[in-house]
């Protein structure tokens, strides 16, 4: 009986093992299945290159194992490599949280606009310059100040001359004379001083002299220069006053030396003052001047401009933008999506499955809304004109960090000899404990007060720098005294 109650439970045991055993096996196999019928990734298709630290990505090795700070390496593909420097993967959530905005390159023309300032002075085509042809002396001043306005035929100055006086007894013996040739040389002669036609033919109705000349404007104006006062003594070659037109004015534009080569003549111009900022002026480019400003490095640019309203006042100060021609047709993209930075612009391209990378360009020109690209994109290329900022900085950084795994230098070799270093003493330390295992982390031992405390040798040996050995031969020393 007693023989009965220990075999029953001993064969309950021994069928529960065969069942567990055989269950587990059965698992197994399901399980064998299930991974074969599974899809190979990267990590099945292909042998790693080499594996690297999560924290550190120049600490490279050829094997798996754990990284200085104790994290598994990870392993680095040959795919992986394929032109990624630089490429950040962001998630479709992310995006839509940070507002990546994109748009396609596309072919077309700028139209520039440069915006700058101009002065508006007189039309010097129109600038009536008046000079005296005899010497004598201003009887009469019929204009007062500049910018006095004044119109065609309208009395300037009168002034007495012995020259003129002269020329008209000449003149008044040929007519008693009766000489025709000497007639008409003494009339010519009056006409050449600059006596009006109307005086000339007085003289020879009244055969009597005119003391004093008037000299009437030649045309309608303002008076711009007025350099004589009554009772002065002019002479040939002195400029005595100059007379404005103000029907058609001129703005003379400052333009930046990069920007001369694009200005052309004909180009239209919009023009706005401070004085009026609801009105807006039109003209056109007429001249380019041909030569630079020394000190501010600036080509002059002469705007024709109407002023039949007689609003626009010599010595304004404008606001002019300068529509200029496009050039020849080329690849646009918004002038937002623009990264400046001291070395070179750059924009972030936007690949396919939320992949973007920073890439460099180079820019030949603006306009108010979008940036001309030379080199560095393609036709119907991507590129992020929102938050572009943000993803640049994290694909410079991926990228830096490719270049240096790629080329390391002596820094990092002597980096990679301290983690050398590091893993020898790692790999002694696991040969001392051979239960620990190299896959797994190492467990914590208690710990031991004994062994924290150091020992009184152990503390004399440190102090002096002494190695085992020599402390061995200093205590087979003692006992070979004792």
């Amino acid at each position: 009986m007693k023989a009965k109650k220990i075999l029953i439970p001993f064969l309950g045991f021994a069928l529960g093992t065969v069942a567990g055993a055989s269950l587990l096996w059965l698992l197994a196999d399901v399980g064998a299945l299930v991974r074969q019928d599974e899809p190979r990734g990267i990590e099945d298709a292909e042998e790693p290159l080499y594996w690297v630290a999560p924290m550190d990505p120049n600490y490279r090795r050829d094997q798996p194992g754990r990284s200085p700070m104790g994290m598994d390496l990870v392993p680095i593909y040959d795919s992986a490599n394929e032109d990624q420097d630089g490429v950040v993967t962001i998630s479709p959530a992310v995006i839509n949280n940070l507002g990546v905005r994109t748009e396609r390159v596309v072919r077309g023309r700028l139209s520039p606009t440069v915006e700058t300032v101009g002065y508006v002075q007189f039309d010097e085509n129109q600038i009536i310059h008046i000079h005296p042809r005899v010497e004598g002396w201003i009887e009469q001043l019929y204009v007062k100040a500049e910018g006095d306005p004044v119109r065609e035929g309208e009395p300037l100055y009168a002034i007495y001359s012995p020259t003129l006086v002269n020329a008209q007894e000449e003149f008044l013996l040929a007519l008693r004379r009766g000489n025709t040739a000497l007639v008409d040389a003494a009339e010519q002669r009056l006409l050449a001083l600059q006596v009006p036609p109307p005086d000339v033919a007085e003289v020879k109705r009244t055969r009597e002299l005119k003391q004093t000349i008037i000299i009437k404007a030649p045309k309608s104006g303002v008076l711009d220069h007025l350099n004589i006062r009554e009772g002065m003594f002019v002479e040939p070659g002195m400029e005595v006053m100059s007379i404005g037109q103000v029907e058609h004015i001129w703005v003379i534009g400052d333009v930046f030396e990069r920007q001369a080569a694009s200005v052309r003549p004909g180009d239209s111009v919009r023009m706005r003052l401070d004085y009026l900022p609801d009105r807006e002026w039109t003209g056109s480019v007429d001249y380019i001047y041909p030569s630079l400003d020394k000190d501010s490095r600036t080509a002059r640019v002469r705007i024709y401009v109407d002023n039949s309203d007689r609003l626009l006042r010599p010595g304004m100060f404008a606001q002019i933008a300068i529509a200029m021609t496009p050039g020849k047709p080329g690849l646009l993209v918004a002038k937002d999506a623009l990264i400046r930075t001291a070395d070179r612009p750059r924009v972030v391209l936007a690949l396919t499955d939320g992949r973007f990378k920073s890439v460099p360009v180079h820019v030949s020109g603006f306009d108010d809304q979008h940036a001309e690209i030379m080199h560095g994109l393609q036709e119907g290329d991507r590129i992020v004109t929102s938050a572009h900022f943000l993803i640049d900085s994290e694909s410079n950084k991926s990228a830096a960090f490719a270049r240096m795994s790629r080329e390391p230098g002596p820094a990092q070799e002597e980096h990679e000899g301290s983690h050398a270093a590091a893993l020898t003493v790692k790999s002694m330390s696991e040969h001392q404990h051979p239960n620990s295992d190299h896959g797994e982390p190492m467990s914590t031992p208690e710990a031991d007060p004994e062994k924290e405390a150091p020992s009184h040798d152990a503390h004399h040996r440190t102090m002096h720098h002494e190695s085992p050995d020599s402390h061995d031969m200093h205590q087979h020393h003692d006992g070979g005294g004792q």
